[in-house]
C-alpha cells in the first residue's frame, strides 16, 4: 500500500470516530434533556394534583361545622390529594370509624377497673352506642355514598353524633365524664362526615 494511501486510510478513519464521538456525546444530551424533561412533567403532574387536592378539601371543609377538625382529618389520608367529594366522604367515614372503635376499647378498658354500680351501667350503655356507630352507623353511611344514595350517609353520619351525645348524656349524674374528649371527638368528626356527604345531595 503507497504511503499516502495510507495516510489518507488513517485520516478518514480518525474522522468517521470523530463523528461517532460526537454522534454519542448529541444522542446522550437529547437523552438526558428528555428524561429532564420528563421529569419534570411528572413533577408538575404531581404539584397539580396536589393543589387541586388540597383546594378541593379546603373548599368541602368550609361547608362544615368545624373547619380545622375536617381539614386535619382529611389531609392525613394520602388518597385526599386525589379525591373527589364522595372520595372524602370515604376518608372521612374511614376516620369516624376508628376513632369511634378506640372510644370502645377506651370505654371497655374503664370497664375492668369499674367499681361504681352506676358508672359501670353508664359505661355499659356507651357500649352499646358506640357498638351501634361502628356496626350500623358508619356502615351504613359508607354505603350510601357508594351507592350513590347520600341521603341515608347524611342520616347515618348523623345518628353517630347522637349515639356520642347519648353516651355523653349517661354520665351526667357522675362527678365528671371519663371519656368526654372521646364523645365530643365522635360527636364532631360525624358532624363533619355528614355536612360532607351532605353536598353531595
Amino acid at each position: 500500500m503507497k504511503p499516502f494511501l495510507f495516510i489518507k486510510l488513517v485520516e478518514v478513519s480518525k474522522k468517521r470516530k470523530k463523528k461517532s464521538c460526537l454522534l454519542n456525546f448529541f444522542k446522550h444530551q437529547i437523552k438526558m434533556k428528555n428524561i429532564t424533561s420528563l421529569a419534570l412533567l411528572q413533577l408538575a403532574l404531581s404539584f397539580t394534583f396536589l393543589t387541586v387536592g388540597a383546594n378541593l378539601i379546603e373548599t368541602t371543609c368550609k361547608s362544615t361545622p368545624f373547619y380545622n377538625l375536617c381539614v386535619s382529618t382529611l389531609e392525613s389520608d394520602p388518597r385526599s390529594s386525589s379525591a373527589d367529594v364522595a372520595g372524602l366522604a370515604q376518608i372521612g367515614a374511614d376516620k369516624l370509624k376508628a376513632k369511634a372503635t378506640a372510644t370502645l376499647r377506651q370505654i371497655t378498658g374503664l370497664l375492668k377497673g369499674a367499681k361504681d354500680p352506676k358508672l359501670k351501667m353508664a359505661l355499659n350503655d356507651c357500649v352499646d352506642y358506640y357498638n351501634a356507630i361502628i356496626k350500623y352507623d358508619v356502615p351504613v353511611a359508607i354505603e350510601a355514598v357508594a351507592k350513590g344514595d347520600p341521603k341515608f350517609g347524611v342520616q347515618g353520619a348523623n345518628d353517630a353524633a347522637n349515639e356520642a351525645d347519648a353516651c355523653e348524656r349517661r354520665f351526667q349524674n357522675q362527678p365528671k365524664s371519663p371519656i368526654s374528649g372521646s364523645n365530643k371527638a365522635v360527636h364532631d368528626l360525624s358532624a363533619v362526615v355528614a355536612s360532607i356527604v351532605q353536598l353531595l345531595l
